[in-house]
C-alpha cells in the first residue's frame, strides 16, 4: 500500500513538472522562497521581483506567451488552445482575435452614441468662428475645417426602406450600393437567401429628417451570377443605364451588361421614360469597367480583362484591345485628356492615349508602382493628381506631371478584398471601408484621420459595409451625409 502511494505521488509530481502553469507557478514561488530567506538582498529582490509579479496578475498584454495556450485576463489562467477543425467547444486564435475585435465595436460604438468627436485639437464650433472673424482663416480653410467639423459630429440614424415586397427586405442583404451623379438614387446588389442577385434602384427623394423614408424601386431582373464591377452610364442621358460585369458559371461565359434604369418603376426624378434597351456584350472575365464620358470617347466604356483591356463602342460596335502584362482590376476614364487609366493586379497604374490604335507601341501615357494589387483608382477634377488603394491597405496621392507619390492616407486596412475609395474634393474628405468593417474618413488636404466609424453589425469579412457620401443627398436641395449599406439595414450619417 505504500509502495502505490509512493507510485500516485510520483505521478501527480510528474504531471505538474509537466504542465506549464504549474511549472510557472512553481517558480515563483521558488522565487518568493528564495526572497524570503535572503533579507540582505530583499531591495534588490523586491526590484527583480516586481515585474516578474505583475505580468501573473496582468491583462493578456504583459502576461508570457506560452506556445498552445491562451492567457484569459478575467480569469487570470490559460488555457489550452485546441485546432480549428475540433467543433467540440473550440478556443482558437480566429475566435480569441474575433471576441476581442466585437469588444473594441461595441466600445465605440457606445463611445459614439454617448459623446461627439473633434477631428482636431483645438477646433470646435466657436474657436473655428472665432479664428474666422479675427482674420486668421480663409474662407477656403474655413469651409474646409467646417466640413471636417461636421463630419466629426455626424449620428447614425437608421433608414426607413419601403418596397412592394417588405418580406424581401427581411432576407435579402446588401451587397452594394451606388449612387448616381446627381446623388438622388442609389443603384443596389442584393444577395438572395435562395442563391444569386438581385438589382434595385433607392430613390433618395423621401430622405429628408427626422423622417428619414426611402422607397426602394425593383424588377424582375434576376441573376445568378456575381457581378465583379458597377458603374453608371450615360447613354440616352446622363446615367440612363447601369453598366454591369457579370462573372461567368458554368457553360455560360460573362459578359457586361447595359441595364436601362428604366426598367425600374419611376425610378428617375423625371417622371415617365421610355423603357430602354437592354443591351448585353459577350466580354468573358471582365474584372473592373468604367464609362467614357469624354467627348474623344462618346458613347464607349471600358473593360478590365485578364492581361487585356477592351474599349467597345455601344453603338457602332467597334472595339479596341490593348494587351497587358497583368490583369487589370480598377479603371476610369479622364474628362477632358483622352486618357483611360488602369489599374493592375501587379500593383502597376498606367494611362491608355486612346488616340493610338491598339497597333500601336507609344500608348501608355502615365505609369505608376504600387506594391500591390490596386483595387481603385481616382482621377481628380484638374486631373493633375491621382488617388490610388490597393489590397496592402496603401492609399496614395500621386502628382501624374512629376509621377511621385504626394502624400499617403495612413490607417486603411485591408488584405486580399476589392474595396473601392471614395474622394470627394469639394468637401476634402477621403473615404473607405476597409476589410475590418470600419469606415475611415480622412482630410484630403493633409491626410488627417478624421473619423473612424464601426459598422452596426457585428465584424465579419463576408458584411463589410457599402457606403456613399455625397453633399446634396437626394438631390440638389439634399444635405450632405453618409449612406451606410451593412446587412439588411441602411444607415444615414448626416450633418448636424
Amino acid at each position: 500500500m505504500h509502495k502505490n502511494n509512493r507510485q500516485n505521488r510520483r505521478r501527480v509530481r510528474r504531471g505538474h513538472q509537466q504542465n506549464p502553469w504549474f511549472r510557472q507557478h512553481g517558480s515563483d514561488e521558488r522565487c518568493n522562497t528564495a526572497a524570503q530567506q535572503s533579507p540582505q538582498d530583499s531591495g534588490r529582490a523586491d526590484d527583480d521581483e516586481a515585474p516578474s509579479t505583475s505580468s501573473g496578475t496582468a491583462g493578456s498584454s504583459s502576461a508570457p506567451d506560452l506556445p498552445g495556450y491562451y492567457f484569459d485576463p478575467e480569469k487570470k489562467r490559460y488555457f489550452r488552445l485546441l485546432p480549428g477543425h475540433n467543433n467540440c467547444n473550440p478556443l482558437t486564435k480566429e475566435s480569441i482575435r474575433h471576441k476581442e475585435m466585437e469588444s473594441k465595436r461595441l466600445q465605440l460604438l457606445e463611445e459614439e452614441d454617448k459623446q461627439k468627436k473633434v477631428a482636431r485639437m483645438g477646433f470646435n464650433a466657436s474657436s473655428l468662428l472665432q479664428k474666422n472673424k479675427l482674420g486668421f482663416l480663409n474662407a477656403t480653410s474655413y469651409c474646409r475645417l467646417a466640413h471636417e467639423l461636421r463630419v466629426s459630429c455626424m449620428q447614425r440614424k437608421k433608414v426607413q426602406i419601403q418596397s412592394s415586397d417588405p418580406s424581401a427586405l427581411a432576407s435579402d442583404r446588401f451587397n452594394l450600393i451606388l449612387a448616381d451623379t446627381n446623388s438622388d438614387r442609389l443603384f443596389t446588389v442584393n444577395d438572395v437567401k435562395v442563391g444569386g442577385s438581385k438589382y434595385g434602384i433607392i430613390s433618395l427623394r423621401g430622405l429628408k429628417t427626422p423622417s428619414l423614408k426611402v422607397h426602394m424601386h425593383e424588377n424582375l431582373y434576376f441573376t445568378n451570377r456575381k457581378v465583379n464591377s458597377v458603374c453608371w452610364a450615360s447613354l440616352n442621358h446622363l446615367d440612363s443605364h447601369i453598366l454591369l460585369c457579370l462573372m461567368g458559371i458554368a457553360e455560360t461565359p460573362g459578359c457586361a451588361t447595359l441595364l436601362p434604369a428604366s426598367l425600374f418603376v419611376s425610378s428617375h426624378p423625371g417622371g415617365l421614360e421610355r423603357p430602354g434597351m437592354l443591351c448585353s456584350f459577350r466580354i468573358p472575365g471582365a474584372w473592373s469597367c468604367a464609362w467614357s464620358l469624354n467627348i474623344q470617347a462618346n458613347n464607349c466604356f471600358s473593360t478590365g480583362l485578364s492581361r487585356r483591356v477592351l474599349v467597345t463602342n455601344v453603338v457602332t460596335g467597334h472595339r479596341q484591345s490593348f494587351g497587358t502584362s497583368s490583369d487589370v482590376l480598377a479603371q476610369q476614364f479622364a474628362l477632358m485628356a483622352p486618357l483611360l487609366f488602369n489599374g493592375c493586379r501587379s500593383g502597376e497604374i498606367f494611362a491608355i492615349d486612346l488616340r493610338c490604335r491598339n497597333q500601336g507601341k507609344g500608348w501608355k501615357a502615365t505609369r505608376l508602382f504600387h506594391d500591390s494589387a490596386v483595387t481603385s483608382v481616382q482621377i481628380l477634377q484638374e486631373e493633375q493628381n491621382l488617388m490610388a488603394s490597393d489590397m496592402a491597405g496603401t492609399i496614395k496621392l500621386w502628382d501624374l506631371r512629376t509621377t511621385k507619390c504626394i502624400r499617403q492616407y495612413e490607417g486603411h486596412v485591408n488584405e486580399y478584398a476589392y474595396l473601392p475609395l471614395h474622394v470627394h474634393e469639394e468637401e476634402g474628405i477621403v473615404v473607405a471601408v476597409g476589410q475590418d468593417c470600419y469606415t475611415r474618413i480622412w482630410s484630403f488636404h493633409d491626410a488627417c484621420l478624421l473619423r473612424t466609424i464601426p459598422s452596426p453589425h457585428p465584424t465579419s469579412k463576408s458584411d463589410i459595409p457599402s457606403v456613399a457620401f455625397s453633399s446634396r443627398l437626394g438631390g440638389f436641395r439634399g444635405a450632405p451625409g453618409l449612406l451606410m449599406a451593412v446587412q439588411q439595414d441602411l444607415y444615414c450619417f448626416s450633418y448636424s
